[in-house]
Formats: C-alpha cells, sequence, structure tokens
C-alpha cells in the first residue's frame, strides 16, 4: 500500500472510525483500524465487536495512489501522529507488516497487522432501507436514552426499543423507575412491522456523528443494524429478548393536571435536590391552590422550600416524592416553554409532555417516603 493523502481529509475519517476502536485490547487487532486501499479509494474501518464504523475516501480526494494493499494500524497512534503532523500532506506506505508515514520533516515507522486477522465483517446493505432525517434520529437518542437501564442484570432494558409500525416510529427506553417515549411520522410506510432493541451505548455514540442537515438509511437484519449517510457504514448489534410492554404502563386517567413554565421548574428542582442525599436523590413537591412547592429535610444537611406558581384544573392538591435526577433528566428532553404534569396519586406513576407536543411522554415512578 503506497499514497499520498491531505492530512485534513485523512483525520476527519480517521475521527469517525477511532470511536469504533477497542480500548480493551482483549484481541489485539481491534485496537487498530484497517485501512485498505484499492483503485477506488481508502478504506478505513474499525470495531470493538459491539459497533463497526467504516469510512471511504474516494480516489477524488488522494492525492496519489501508488500501490494498493491493506493493513491494520494502531488506532491511538496514527490518530496522535496524523492530527499533530504540521504538514498538509502525509505519504503512507507499507513495508511488509511496517507502516511508513512521511512528511517532508517527519518520518514515524509503526508495526502494522496483517488485515487477514482482522474479522470479516458482512456490512453489505438491504435494496429498500427506512430513511429518515438525522434530526429526528438524533431527537430520539436525547430524548429517550437517558431513561435506559445501566444496569447488565437485565440486558435488554440497556437498549432502546425501536418499534415501526406503518408509517409510525415509536422509541422507548426503560430501567424500570422511568420511561421515555419518543414517536415520529415517517414520509413513507413500511411494510413489515418493525420491533428491535439497538444498545444505548451504540446510539450514543452513533449521535456523535450525525449532522442534522441530512438524511440517513436504516438498514436492518435479524441481529445487527446498519446506519448508512454521507460516505459511513455504522454497525451495532442488536439484543436479544422481549421488551417490556408499556401499553399498560401509561396511566391514560388522571387527577390533576398542572401546567408549568419548564425552565422555573427545572430550576427549582436543580436547587431543591441540592440539599438532597446523593444516592437517593430524593425530594418532595407539593401541589397545593396555584403553587408548586418543592421540598427537602435532609437531618444531616438542613432544609429547603422553593415555590413557583402554576395553573392547575382543578382544586385537588397532592403531595408526591421523585427521584430529582431522574425528574430533572426527563425536563431536560423537552424543547417547549411550558410542560404538562398528568398526577394520578402519591404513589401512581406520573406523567409529563409537551403543553403543545403529544410526540414525547416521559413517565416517573414516585418515591414511597413513609
Amino acid at each position: 500500500m503506497k499514497l499520498k493523502i491531505k492530512k485534513d481529509i485523512l483525520l476527519s475519517n480517521l475521527n469517525y472510525v477511532a470511536r469504533a476502536v477497542s480500548t480493551k485490547n482483549v484481541i489485539p487487532v481491534l485496537a487498530g483500524i484497517k485501512f485498505t486501499l484499492n483503485e477506488n479509494g481508502l478504506y478505513l474501518e474499525a470495531s470493538d465487536e459491539s459497533i463497526v464504523i467504516k469510512t471511504f475516501i474516494d480516489k477524488s480526494n488522494i492525492q496519489e495512489i501508488n500501490e494498493t494493499g491493506s493493513i491494520v494500524i494502531p488506532g491511538r497512534y496514527i490518530l496522535d501522529i496524523t492530527r499533530k503532523i504540521p504538514h498538509e500532506i502525509i505519504n503512507l506506505e507499507t513495508d511488509g507488516l511496517k507502516i511508513l508515514i512521511t512528511t517532508p520533516s517527519s518520518e514515524y515507522n509503526l508495526n502494522g497487522i496483517d488485515a487477514t486477522e482482522f474479522p470479516d465483517y458482512n456490512l453489505d446493505l438491504i435494496k429498500t432501507p427506512i430513511i429518515l432525517e438525522q434530526k429526528h434520529l438524533l431527537n430520539i437518542i436525547n430524548q429517550t436514552s437517558f431513561a435506559a437501564s445501566m444496569q447488565e442484570s437485565r440486558p435488554i432494558l440497556t437498549g432502546i426499543n425501536i418499534k415501526i409500525d406503518g408509517d409510525i416510529l415509536e422509541a422507548v427506553a426503560t430501567d424500570s423507575y422511568r420511561l421515555a417515549v419518543k414517536k415520529i411520522n415517517l414520509d413513507n410506510s413500511i411494510n413489515d412491522n418493525i420491533d428491535i432493541v439497538i444498545p444505548k451505548s451504540s446510539l450514543i455514540e452513533l449521535s456523535k456523528l450525525l449532522n442534522e442537515d441530512e438524511k440517513i438509511e436504516l438498514h436492518i437484519f435479524n441481529n445487527k443494524i446498519i446506519f448508512k449517510f454521507d460516505n459511513l457504514l455504522f454497525q451495532s448489534r442488536l439484543l436479544n429478548g422481549t421488551f417490556p410492554n408499556i401499553s399498560t404502563l401509561i396511566p391514560t386517567e388522571h387527577n390533576i393536571e398542572v401546567i408549568v413554565n419548564l425552565d422555573e421548574l427545572y430550576n427549582i428542582i436543580d436547587r431543591t435536590s441540592l440539599l438532597s442525599d446523593t444516592d437517593k436523590n430524593i425530594i418532595q413537591m407539593k401541589i397545593t391552590n396555584n403553587e408548586l412547592i418543592t421540598s427537602c429535610d435532609t437531618l444531616q444537611v438542613g432544609k429547603v422550600e422553593e415555590r413557583i406558581i402554576v395553573e392547575k384544573n382543578n382544586n385537588n392538591n397532592l403531595k408526591i416524592s421523585f427521584n430529582a435526577r431522574f425528574m430533572m433528566e426527563a425536563l431536560k428532553s423537552f424543547q417547549s416553554e411550558k410542560i404538562k404534569m398528568l398526577l394520578i396519586n402519591e404513589t401512581k406513576q406520573f406523567i409529563i409532555k409537551a403543553l403543545n407536543d403529544e410526540s414525547l411522554i416521559q413517565l416517573i415512578v414516585p418515591v414511597r417516603t413513609y
């Protein structure tokens, strides 16, 4: 392999695939990035077994292609070297399992790994992918992923459940203490019903690569999903198992509806939680007349009480306790000025929605404090 390429072009593609480079080094070759040069251009590929990222640099963006070939180069070193080299043009040349990186003033000689040792991931695509705008996928990830579980004891809950029925895509995440549901309308109706669970960690890495102004293709298989956009392929495994049926978890009736300014509610919960126990992070919320009062009374620290004016649909009053962090993460997912809370009693889960948007639902399970 021998080529000459602009530093900026190589670096931008290395930054993409480096997100999939394994840091555990259980399999040494996965700590590297596979370079494959042919007459069409340069492919870069990396994997940590959970995800695979592959990019393509067309020959039109390469200064010279003198000799084709492939090799795996240690990911950490090729990325740092490319980032810090001061020259605009970089020469890459292999000699057996050695990779020579040169500029007019620098020369690096790295030990590579035979490309045949790199796993052969099948990244073939289907003919009829699901297409949506990247900004919609970003919203799905940002508005649901925080509610997925961090505990591996129930692996299925560490993912986001994606269901597609006709032209409706529904994304759900839960850790059993809270629930996030986001729905979007697709441009085209899908013939087959889709029901998959994608690891939260994979989608968060994908979100760092997305551009709101572009579209993205979803290629769904039995045990994996491939996202295609620009010159990049991003593959993630799917989680095995049955995701909980959430239809029975979301209350269909409520006793109190409260409309409140989103920022005001977030800020008083944030300030109230300063005095809460850092492990449990529990605070109380009382709704009485037209006031919403948050409070926290910690024996070792002290007491705090905050209040704001709200709109309420009746004269019912309610006192409820919840995890402040869960509540704040749910509130941050909304993009509206006002939200509404639909509450039943002090023990039943309650719902948060935007005032004029039904596409996002956040559900919080109260905490018993007696």
